[in-house]
């Protein structure tokens, strides 16, 4: 029988363990080791059962058990330390307020997710996306930049896999009790739930309460539509994440977008908290954000809808995660106008110009297709791929947008990611490093070069904690293997072998992440036999742990998870390789610093970034990877290994057969001869020498922290001064006015154009240090010389004379013609030997724009 309401009747404290349930509240716990130390000790058995979470902790203990607690002097005092300690971590001036000093900083930035990974007890993540996005939201509290975070509450969070007895993948939805989580209600002043609203077709209405989440410093977000007073299909819109059909997935893009800004109104009303100033849009999802801010604008200020574009613009930080157009969430055009179109248009937003947000309207594209890629690079001043290579990979999908320019000029940057050190770095490792070092020894990653004689850590002590964290993670997946065995039917009477698997001094290299195609979860089984010697070498196994879930709708995904289940069940390998199921944030934090390796083997340049092998070089562990994503940027030929890519090779299946064979090349010769290769003291000096250059190079690089600061200061700080210079808070003068100027050289383009080019000083034979003089005669129609600049574009021609290594030289104007014609002169010294062309190219100029491709217009000589 099911019940017809559910609530969570919470324990009351006793006074003097009141603190306990703020600091049960506040989500700093997830990576305060001390905090969580404390919570595990009221009860560690208790503890366990509830997978580490404070919060269903206080719920469970009972009260007679509080009240010994609340008796135990040191206990209620180390609660008060850490009570105190909490509240100067929450006032404190950090890195933000003390060493960042920019007349432009932000005050306030809001940053939309679709998902956040911050801790398992609150599971509303599916991936690296969701992973990131809450260690964005952590590093910023530590560093003091004002965050507020800005999700959905996913009712039943991504799903939970399990195995069948044949090793197809099994997907349940248990519905979370928000009441048991570490959130609260924002609530208006007289008590009750405060709601945003957005209008639907027909006249319906989507009403979402706001969940407070408080992450440190940083409060998050989280919008719930499972309220009474939504209709039966809007309570399910924030149902579960990534699920439903497109007109549900829709939906659930609108509410995290328009009513994300809505949510942000109510926050800053009913706390007193400033409006955010910036809006980071984390991938397309949360792209409807800017739909709201032009509406509002419009609404409050009695402007043109290209005058509140260009102030929501100026505003606005767009990060794309995605290297696949696949991976982008696209609708129908049909399924767009019945959200904006007819009477669901929205005051001063006609349909067409929602449309033409996100648009295919380039060469290759969908006429028929909304993409919301596209409306973030529209709807943003500045935009980034999350690794160098990865910004790259982006600036050739999204080209057509920028047609007219070079693609290495399609103006998307790259912040490489990075991940929160405190939730991913294993406690022993930590205790180990910071009984030797200090905090920027450890930062700095200079303290891994210095010797014991110096301070520093031996090897030995090294090696030592590297075999106990292997050694937790052996308990650990010994554990879980049993338990999916019995999930998948099996008896405990044929389970006595899974107290063998795997064993704590066996070289052990880790496997996990989500099952889209091009990862080639089962790259590893190309040749099944040679696999199996490997893991089956009598003098020198290897060991693999492979976790991972697929979409359920990924068909494909699936079956690779079953062929990969299918060869581990095999008797004559099941105690050297494992399938972990339910991949999750509790699972990582125990695998990846148990691994001695770590291995990734995307089809490159597929993966965007991949931040599992950074969690583990933070630990010790050497990553094997294909070169994408972070590592091909910061592999060095002394922190991991490399396998060889086939790069050209178009038969997939021959590519994966040769990449496949690199691998084990890499693992027979180098990785576990090195690995194997010990002193008298039984250690593998060799392999040390690799693990301290790790953590020494890699340590500082793959930070959150450095990476949350490279947005402040590249992307946020640049943005907000973008937004106060077109003023975007009140009269918006300045976007009007750079409105009606780019309206003005649209209509006028067709008339640019470079009518003759001549240059001085070029003879029969060039050499180094000569100087070209350059006189571009130049049609402009309407516009003048300051709404243009004219560019001498040099650079090293192939064959077929297209320009490489592109550096630019502006123009200056010599002479003025009827007609709007104009001569541009400049002189240029050749600095390079080897080939050399150039070309000259008219180009907008205006100084509230970021950069000349904002338009994506300019005007070539006619070859």
């Amino acid at each position: 029988m099911r019940a017809i309401r559910r609530f969570t009747v919470r324990t009351v404290l006793p006074e003097p363990l009141a603190p306990l349930d703020t600091l049960a509240q506040n989500l700093r716990w997830s990576w305060h080791t001390p905090t969580r130390e404390l919570f595990a000790s009221l009860d560690p058995e208790l503890w366990e059962r509830v997978h580490g979470d404070p919060v269903a902790l206080l719920g469970s203990i009972d009260p007679q058990r509080l009240a010994t607690l609340a008796e135990d002097r040191a206990l209620v005092a180390r609660i008060g330390e850490l009570d105190a300690d909490l509240r100067r971590y929450l006032t404190e001036p950090r890195w933000y307020q003390n060493d960042f000093a920019d007349a432009d900083k932000p005050e306030a930035i809001a940053y939309f997710s679709a998902e956040y990974g911050i801790t398992a007890a609150l599971p509303q993540y599916s991936g690296g996306l969701g992973i990131l996005a809450g260690d964005h939201l952590k590093s910023a509290s530590d560093l003091g930049v004002p965050i507020v975070g800005v999700g959905l509450l996913y009712g039943a969070g991504y799903f939970k896999q399990s195995l069948t007895r044949d090793g197809w993948q099994h997907e349940t939805y248990p519905v979370l009790d928000p009441d048991n989580l570490p959130l609260s209600v924002l609530r208006e002043a007289d008590g009750s739930a405060a709601r945003v609203r957005l209008p639907l077709p027909g006249g319906r209405t989507l009403s979402a309460q706001v969940w407070l989440a408080q992450v440190g410093r940083v409060p998050l977000l989280l919008l719930d539509s499972n309220i009474v007073e939504n209709d039966d299909a809007a309570r399910r819109v924030t149902d579960r994440l990534y699920g439903g059909s497109p007109d549900h997935r829709l939906q659930q893009e609108l509410l995290l977008g328009m009513g994300g800004v809505r949510a942000l109104r109510l926050y800053a009303r009913l706390t007193g908290s400033p409006q955010p100033s910036v809006y980071h849009c984390n991938e397309g999802h949360a792209g409807f954000l800017a739909v709201e801010r032009i509406r509002e604008l419009i609404e409050s200020e009695d402007v043109s809808f290209e005058t509140a574009l260009e102030a929501v613009k100026a505003g606005t930080v767009f990060t794309t995660h995605t290297p696949v157009p696949a991976g982008i969430s696209r609708y129908s055009t049909d399924l767009i106008s019945e959200y904006f179109g007819g009477g669901a248009e929205l005051p001063g937003i006609p349909l067409r110009k929602v449309l033409a947000l996100g648009a295919e309207d380039y060469e290759g594209g969908n006429p028929a297709v909304f993409n919301m890629a596209i409306l973030g690079l529209r709807s943003a001043k500045r935009a980034n791929g999350v690794a160098q290579l990865h910004g790259k990979v982006s600036r050739g999908m999204f080209h057509q947008l920028w047609s007219d320019f070079d693609v290495t000029e399609v103006p998307i940057t790259s912040v490489t990611n990075g991940v929160h050190a405190p939730t991913w770095v294993d406690p022993a490792f930590a205790e180990l490093a910071y009984s030797h070092l200090d905090a920027d020894q450890v930062e700095s990653g200079e303290g891994w070069r210095l010797t014991p004689e110096e301070g520093g850590v031996s090897d030995v002590e090294l090696w030592d904690v590297r075999r106990k964290l292997r050694g937790n993670l052996v308990k650990e997946a010994r554990h879980r293997v049993r338990k999916s065995w019995l999930d998948r039917g099996a008896s405990p009477a044929e389970l006595g072998w899974t107290d063998d698997v795997l064993d704590p001094d066996v070289l052990t290299i880790g496997f996990a992440r989500r099952v889209p195609t091009y990862k080639r979860l089962t790259l590893m089984l190309s040749d099944p036999e040679r696999l199996t010697r490997l893991l089956t070498d009598p003098e020198r196994p290897i060991q693999i742990l492979v976790a991972g879930k697929s979409h359920p709708d990924d068909e494909h995904g699936v079956g690779l998870i079953q062929q990969l289940v299918q060869f581990a069940d095999q008797a004559g390998v099941r105690e050297r390789i494992v399938f972990l199921p339910n991949y999750d944030i509790a699972m990582a934090q125990t695998l990846m610093p148990g691994c001695d390796v770590w291995l990734n083997n995307p089809l490159r340049p597929l993966e965007a970034s991949g931040t599992s092998g950074m969690k583990c070089a933070l630990n010790g562990a050497l990553n094997l990877s294909i070169l994408d994503g972070w590592w091909d940027e910061w592999y060095d030929g002394r922190n991991g290994w490399a396998i060889p890519t086939a790069d050209g090779v178009e038969d997939p299946e021959q590519r994966d057969r040769l990449e496949a064979a690199a691998l084990y090349e890499i693992l027979e010769d180098t990785v576990v001869p090195r690995f194997y290769d010990r002193d008298t003291d039984g250690v593998p000096r060799h392999w040390m020498e690799m693990v301290r250059h790790t953590l020494a190079t890699l340590g500082p690089k793959v930070q959150a922290t450095r990476m949350v600061r490279e947005y402040v200061e590249r992307l946020y700080t640049p943005t907000a001064g973008s937004a106060r210079q077109l003023d975007g808070g009140s009269g918006l003068e300045g976007a009007r006015s750079l409105a009606d100027w780019k309206a003005r050289v649209r209509e006028a383009w067709p008339a640019v154009r470079v009518d003759h080019v001549e240059a001085d000083g070029v003879g029969e034979v060039v050499q180094l240090g000569d100087r070209i003089a350059v006189t571009a005669y130049v049609s402009l129609g309407a516009l003048k010389p300051d709404d243009v600049e004219v560019q001498v574009v040099a650079g090293r021609p192939d064959e077929e004379d297209n320009l490489a290594d592109l550096r630019l030289q502006p123009l200056e104007v010599s002479e003025t013609f009827e007609g709007g014609r104009y001569a541009f002169t400049g002189e240029r010294a050749l600095g390079e030997t080897g080939p050399f062309g150039y070309t000259v190219r008219v180009v907008p100029r205006n100084d509230a724009m970021v950069g000349f491709t904002e338009l994506g217009l300019a005007a070539t000589p006619v070859q």
